[in-house]
């Protein structure tokens, strides 16, 4: 009787200090990322994404490039102790529309407006105009990460029952952090990708000896044909970008980006932000035509991996878009020991080029039983789908089989 009553107290005792650590946890939810130290919320963002970054951040937002003026209201949550330390955070934001996401939830939205709801506002955690899988739970690394991660999820959750949005949509998160959000209930949503992967190529050459040899003459044909414009092509990186690249660029972007989705998410000032605060991770191809600037792609590099971001042009040149965009950044990501090179959304003709399918992931809770039930429905089908296309994608492959010798 007497080790039964010592190991209640021991219990309640446990159960005592786990409510008050619980209790000395705040949830703050801020209007704008300057309201949280730099360098508090990098030791939760980690280096591996440049993505998710205070600098990145930041740069959108005091550029007015994510403000709600634009539709994307910053509504970070932060996790502090009572003495303020942080503890982890989630970058999210209060949309009025559902642009520059590359989840594509338009459908719900009209679903659900028809049938007399409002499905604007709600609630997005992701980094806008950034189709890149990264982390949204921010925390330290450590024995207290996992928990730190579900209490950040559940405070997202909290705050969409307490606020009038209809749902909270988490794009690109990390795979473990997505079977986090389905152990929750969330519903969870699968896309595709295509990513070149480094299997150790010394040079770009051994690379493509891995390739069947169609798909490997199909590139050198094109290599060579821009090559044969008599185009010259430069990577840019820290100190070598100036502001007369950016004013470049933002042309190119501008003329490019009006042609795909009318305006242009980025405004001016982000680009030189860009290179003031994170000049060492941007990779800025620029391509000239007799001294003068045609075209460019904006790249980040993170720890293991180079994400393409940003093309334009203000001139039109054959196999030009691959040679920038794709094949220039195998080189950097070859010479730079990078694992992987992620080329952005969309783009099944990036197979053809090395670039194989891989799995997106995005999360989504919903306030309506009735909406949420559709949803559900509707990516059971749509996940299959999925799943099914990339199998076949795989099948069809640019990498040589045993049977080819050519």
């Amino acid at each position: 009787m007497a080790a039964g009553r010592e190991r209640e107290a021991a219990d309640e005792a446990h159960d005592a200090d786990a409510a008050q650590e619980e209790a000395t946890v705040e949830a703050h939810v801020l209007g704008s990322i300057a309201q949280v130290d730099a360098a508090a919320w990098d030791r939760c963002a980690g280096t591996g994404n440049p993505f998710v970054r205070h600098a990145f951040l930041s740069a959108l937002e005091e550029s007015g490039s994510s403000a709600a003026e634009t539709g994307w209201q910053p509504r970070h949550i932060v996790l502090k102790t009572q003495e303020g330390a942080v503890l982890g955070a989630v970058p999210m934001y209060l949309k009025s529309h559902s642009y520059g996401e590359y989840v594509f939830d338009h459908g719900w939205a009209d679903a659900f407006e028809r049938a007399g709801g409002r499905y604007y506002p709600k609630l997005q955690v992701s980094v806008p105009f950034t189709p890149v899988t990264g982390p949204r739970l921010l925390a330290p690394p450590g024995p207290q990460a996992e928990a730190v991660r579900a209490a950040l999820l559940s405070t997202c959750i909290q705050l969409c029952e307490q606020s009038d949005v209809s749902s909270l949509h988490v794009t690109f998160p990390a795979e473990d952090e997505f079977d986090l959000m389905g152990e929750a209930g969330l519903l969870q949503r699968t896309g595709i990708q295509f990513h070149w992967l480094n299997e150790g190529y010394e040079s770009f050459d051994d690379f493509l000896a891995g390739l069947a040899s169609r798909k490997r003459k199909q590139i050198r044909r094109e290599r060579r044909a821009v090559a044969e414009a008599g185009l010259a092509i430069t990577a840019l990186t820290g100190s070598e970008i100036e502001e007369r690249h950016w004013d470049a660029f933002f042309a190119f972007y501008q003329a490019t980006g009006s042609r795909k989705w009318g305006v242009p998410y980025l405004t001016r000032a982000f680009f030189s932000l860009l290179g003031e605060r994170m000049a060492d991770a941007v990779v800025l191809v620029m391509v000239e035509r007799d001294g003068r600037p045609i075209a460019g792609a904006l790249n980040l590099a993170g720890a293991h991996a180079l994400y393409g971001r940003n093309w334009g042009c203000i001139e039109e040149h054959r196999f030009l878009h691959f040679e920038a965009c794709y094949y220039r950044a195998i080189d950097h990501a070859i010479a730079h020991g990078l694992k992987r090179v992620e080329a952005g959304a969309q783009g099944p003709h990036k197979l053809a080029r090395g670039y194989l399918p891989v799995p997106t992931y995005s999360a989504h809770w919903v306030a309506d039983v009735g909406l949420r039930e559709a949803v559900a429905r509707y990516l059971t089908h749509e996940t299959r789908e999925i799943d099914q296309e990339i199998a076949v994608l795989e099948r069809y492959g640019p990498f040589r089989q045993e049977d080819d010798s050519a």
